[in-house]
């Protein structure tokens, strides 16, 4: 295999959070796509709450002048905690 050649392959690194809700009983699919972040299942109010955490999340980091690509785990762990209130 030619590392060179595989190497050039990759030219970004992109960053994707995805939430998963494991509390739906109510048979319906729910999934929410957005650039960058997917929401999973859950109950209509886990879908929506998980949902509205991960967009206060990425406004947050927009307000930073920041990316998903470029926040430290920790930082972002913080943001989104504050994100859920």
């Amino acid at each position: 295999m030619n590392n060179k050649r595989f190497n050039n392959s990759i030219t970004k690194k992109e960053a994707h959070l995805l939430g998963i809700g494991l509390d739906n009983d109510d048979g319906h699919k729910r999934i929410t796509r957005a650039e960058q972040f997917s929401v999973l299942g859950g109950s209509e109010e886990t879908h929506e709450r998980m949902t509205e955490t991960l967009i206060r999340t990425f406004e947050a980091l927009k307000q930073r002048g920041k990316t998903l690509e470029t926040t430290e785990p920790n930082e972002l762990t913080d943001i989104i905690n504050q994100s859920r209130s």
